[in-house]
């Protein structure tokens, strides 16, 4: 089976993220930038189908070039291969304009399946793995908790609120997953080592037949037109009993909209 996996270099989210202050994207520049964590799992899933039915696993970046550091990462837990679109018109790109560009870069992978992180924790938004799916007139199953692979037949579990669902459908299929769906391995001194001679194809958007003005802040069909500081968080309001604390307690939860 030939396995593609979404990956997306972000800000640490361990650690303080900003927005620019000239385009309201993003500070990505003075960041320490990691693989999104849920890209993670569906790494983990894709080498444990690899390992039980066979094939080949690629990774697919689109990213500026230092985004190069989180493939290799990403090559040490075990993939073959990687893909990583590089462009400078690129930036600030939307979702929709992600979707493009990377359906198109899929065109050209052959791909029975294709995996991601259900989100991404700098844009958190869920849409990408609905519009590649989209794009490429394949079926999506979305957030799954558990994904079982017989032949060309996929069953997931789609982890809701209230449980679960179970769906499926045939290859070629977008999967995204949450992190219950497994435990991602570390990578080995000999896989970190192996990594650096895989393969690492680049390709730019004159390779993929996308025009410039269709992505970037020129093609964006949404922007942050604003953006501030979250305020501190207050002391809060202590109320001290002197026979009265209920009443005091009952009209702050109802000046609040508690009750």
């Amino acid at each position: 089976m030939n396995i593609v996996v979404l990956v997306k270099q972000v800000p640490d989210s361990g650690a303080e993220r900003n927005l620019t202050s000239d385009d309201n994207t993003v500070d990505r520049g003075s960041a320490n930038n990691v693989i999104n964590e849920m890209d993670e799992y569906a790494i983990e899933e894709a080498l444990k189908i690899k390992e039980a039915h066979g094939g080949e696993v690629t990774i697919l970046t689109m990213g500026p070039d230092r985004a190069t550091e989180s493939i290799r990462k990403a090559l040490s837990m075990g993939p073959d291969a990687a893909v990583h679109v590089v462009d400078d018109a690129l930036a600030g790109s939307c979702a929709v304009a992600t979707s493009k560009v990377l359906a198109a870069a899929l065109g050209t992978l052959n791909a029975d399946l294709i995996l991601c992180g259900a989100e991404s924790t700098d844009g958190r938004v869920q849409v990408l793995p609905h519009m590649l799916a989209e794009r490429l007139g394949v079926a999506a199953l979305t957030g799954a908790r558990k994904l079982t692979v017989d032949g060309a037949s996929l069953t997931a579990e789609r982890q809701t609120e209230e449980g679960y669902e179970v769906v499926s459908a045939a290859t070629p299929a977008v999967v995204s997953v949450w992190d219950t769906i497994n435990e991602p391995r570390y990578p080995s001194f000999k896989g970190i080592m192996a990594a650096k001679k895989k393969p690492v194809r680049t390709l730019s958007l004159a390779d993929l037949g996308v025009s410039a003005d269709e992505v970037g802040f020129a093609g964006a069909t949404s922007a942050v037109v604003e953006h501030s500081k979250r305020p501190p968080r207050s002391a809060g309001t202590k109320i001290t009993d002197e026979g009265t604390a209920g009443t005091q307690l009952v009209e702050y939860l109802v000046t609040e909209k508690f009750v």
